[in-house]
């Protein structure tokens, strides 16, 4: 059978980012190199040649389906590779170095909402451990069987095939979608009813709705709507102990919400097998502006003042001046605030004009001027906002390109209020940069935010450092044990928008109230009896 590694015209890479062929080219990662070498101080470089998968010393399989469910599973080398990590820069390191510590002993596909079932069945009944996985886009350790010894095996539950828009309720603009469908798939369904999801997180093109819902995904909206959480009217999930599928309305206050239980569960609860989602019209006016400011400190109080204003911006990104200088949206020192608007239903001028007059107010300048659109015509993608929007989208082969060439990277994002903004940020850039002095790293740190709230922003910190390639996962260890310590001291969360999974868990269980923890783990024990779902992700392993 085919199976989901490989697409109809493109196969996807089972160690790294995306597609094969969509990677940095020889040259251009050469270039890249000859860029950082200066700040970084590099030496010669050599890049890691990627293993030969089907040459990896994988075990062998320590379980066999029984008849009924053979079909749905493939155990090749490539499919029990590339369903054993997510795409974290650990992950991808691991992959380089062919070492596959925790392979699934099958990946299996599911072709229905009755397969997931009997899976779950059989792994129950055959004490097998069960990993959800949608596009297998995790940088937190989510989908990796890493599930101690206490289990038989495990086994990889690939929803690839659980991919169709199945119902489009127009009048309610709402409709009901499989989980395994990815993001170009879902708008395609979409566009013929002239409506859109509009949720495009950076993994938008490799990820699904089903994963979107179990991590609580962060997406295109800067403000309001910032979470997947937000366009959710119903969702549908196979648990080991039957269906929960909750009532299809506009809101609610009859007890607490059942979607909240579900939303963001990493699947330790039950499986996502579809939801019906809240749509939009298409946009068909847009307007944007690219703000700069002389220092970050001041460009964050102009972005306060936007996102306080109830202006809600569909874009509010704010660049500090050396992630707009590394991502070649502006050299010279300058912080960038990068403000959008889209409706479907009316021209944005007046919306723009008072964005950049708050900005102004603030010292910022607009160089670029006002850029609008309209009748559903796509805005050029020119000028600082252009090059920091290819330089976002380009960014996940862009750092596997790195990593072979032994450097150390790492994101980390949360969010704070903004009474502790200042402190906060400070707290953590010297705890990320102490970190790296006391390996002897040269680095670049830098900032941004990605959403923006009334009473908080939600920075993403990135690192980019001269590693020793032998050693490259002990340094990110150290460092980001460093940078999670000083968010979680400062009063951040652990993640805003990138899940728990097995990274974040030693930070989210001292972040969630232990109350919690205990009804957290009875509504396990009542939805998964045996334990097989997910095992260590948000709870410890059984």
């Amino acid at each position: 059978m085919a199976m989901t590694t490989d697409t109809a015209a493109r196969r996807l890479s089972w160690w790294g980012w995306g597609y094969e062929d969509a990677g940095l080219p020889d040259g251009e990662r050469d270039s890249l190199m000859a860029m950082l070498s200066g700040h970084l101080g590099l030496k010669e470089v050599v890049a890691r040649p990627v293993p030969d998968v089907d040459r990896l010393p994988l075990p062998a399989p320590r379980v066999r389906p029984p008849e009924a469910l053979a079909g749905l599973c493939g155990e090749t080398n490539r499919e029990r590779a590339a369903h054993a990590h997510g795409r974290s820069f650990r992950d991808v390191v691991r992959n380089l170095r062919g070492q596959i510590e925790h392979p699934p002993d099958l990946v299996v596909y599911p072709r229905s909402e009755a397969d997931v079932a009997a899976v779950l069945e059989w792994c129950g009944d055959a004490n097998i451990a069960v990993i959800p996985f949608g596009g297998g886009s995790s940088v937190v350790a989510g989908v990796e069987p890493d599930v101690g010894d206490g289990y038989a095996g495990a086994v990889s539950l690939d929803l690839g095939s659980l991919a169709s828009v199945s119902e489009v309720d127009a009048r309610s603009r709402a409709a009901r979608i499989g989980a395994g469908i990815r993001g170009p798939a879902l708008e395609d369904a979409l566009r013929p009813h002239g409506l859109t999801l509009r949720h495009f997180p950076q993994s938008f093109e490799h990820s699904t709705l089903g994963g979107w819902l179990a991590t609580r995904s962060g997406g295109h909206y800067a403000t309001l709507h910032t979470h997947i959480d937000d366009f959710v009217e119903s969702i549908r999930m196979v648990c080991p102990a039957g269906i929960m599928e909750t009532r299809r309305l506009p809101s609610s206050g009859a007890g607490p919400s059942p979607e909240r239980l579900l939303l963001g569960s990493e699947g330790i609860l039950g499986v996502i097998t579809a939801a019906w989602m809240r749509l939009q019209p298409r946009p068909r006016f847009r307007a944007r502006a690219t703000l700069r400011f002389d220092d970050f400190d001041t460009a964050a109080e102009a972005a306060r003042a936007v996102v306080q204003s109830g202006l809600n911006p569909s874009n509010c990104r704010l660049l500090d001046p050396l992630e707009a200088l590394l991502s070649g949206a502006v050299a010279g020192g300058a912080a960038l605030l990068i403000v959008a608007f889209e409706s479907a239903d009316h021209p944005l001028d007046a919306w723009i004009a008072r964005a950049v007059e708050l900005g102004a107010d603030h010292g910022g300048t607009c160089p670029e001027g006002i850029h609008l659109s309209a009748g559903g015509e796509q805005p050029g993608h020119d000028g600082a906002a252009g090059a920091w929007r290819r330089a976002f989208l380009r960014g996940p082969y862009l750092r596997d390109a790195l990593a072979r060439c032994g450097l150390v990277l790492e994101t980390f994002e949360t969010a704070v209020t903004w009474d502790r903004f200042a402190g906060f940020h400070a707290a953590v850039m010297e705890a990320t940069r102490h970190s790296l002095e006391q390996l002897d790293m040269r680095a670049l740190v830098s900032c941004r935010f990605t959403h923006l709230y009334p009473d908080g922003p939600a920075p993403y910190y990135t690192v980019i450092a001269a590693g020793d390639p032998d050693a490259q996962l002990e340094q990110w260890d150290q460092v980001k044990a460093a940078a999670s310590e000083a968010v979680i001291a400062g009063g951040g969360t652990i993640t805003h928008h990138h899940a728990v999974g097995r990274d974040h868990r030693p930070w989210y269980d001292r972040e969630r109230p232990d109350a919690f923890a205990a009804a957290l783990k009875a509504a396990k024990q009542a939805l998964d009896p045996a334990g097989v779902l997910n095992p260590g992700v948000l709870l410890d392993v059984r």
